[in-house]
């Protein structure tokens, strides 16, 4: 079995201002003990490196080494896996996303397109938005539930 993590599961565990921050972080180290594949997707790593690093964003943004590392960390895992789009990708997008996304939804899209292609249908996420891929098996590790409301 394989699972994905979203973007906002690591912006929490590298923010220590975020009220999320205790138990992104400790989710994460429940990832790296594991033994299920963990995917991280290109996209999820570029938005990562950006907001993380971002002044405007965060009060003490990362720096860009501090950042990167914290992402060579996780790719370093033996069973993480960097995830990226494939050959007919944009048509995967279109099936799963319809032409009528814009927006803040386009990079959900994207990254819901790179796990379908990859066989990847479990999503831990914050972001209530990628309930619209019904393929989707979404878990909030900040909910007593562990899914997506």
């Amino acid at each position: 079995m394989s699972y994905a993590i979203d973007l906002n599961i690591l912006l929490f565990a590298s923010n220590s201002e975020a009220a999320e921050y205790n138990v992104a972080h400790s989710f994460l180290e429940e990832c790296a003990a594991r033994p299920e594949i963990l995917c991280i997707a290109w996209p999820t790593v570029m938005g990562y490196l950006r907001v993380a690093t971002h002044p405007s964003i965060f009060s003490h943004p990362r720096s860009p080494r501090e950042a990167l590392a914290n992402i060579r960390s996780l790719l370093a895992l033996p069973q993480a896996r960097a995830l990226g789009e494939q050959e007919g990708f944009l048509d995967i997008y279109e099936k799963i996303g319809g032409i009528a996304l814009r927006g803040n939804l386009v990079p959900d899209a994207h990254l819901a397109a790179i796990l379908f292609q990859h066989g990847v249908t479990t999503l831990y996420t914050r972001d209530a938005d990628f309930r619209r891929f019904d393929f989707l098996d979404l878990r909030d590790p900040f909910a007593s539930t562990a899914s997506v409301h």
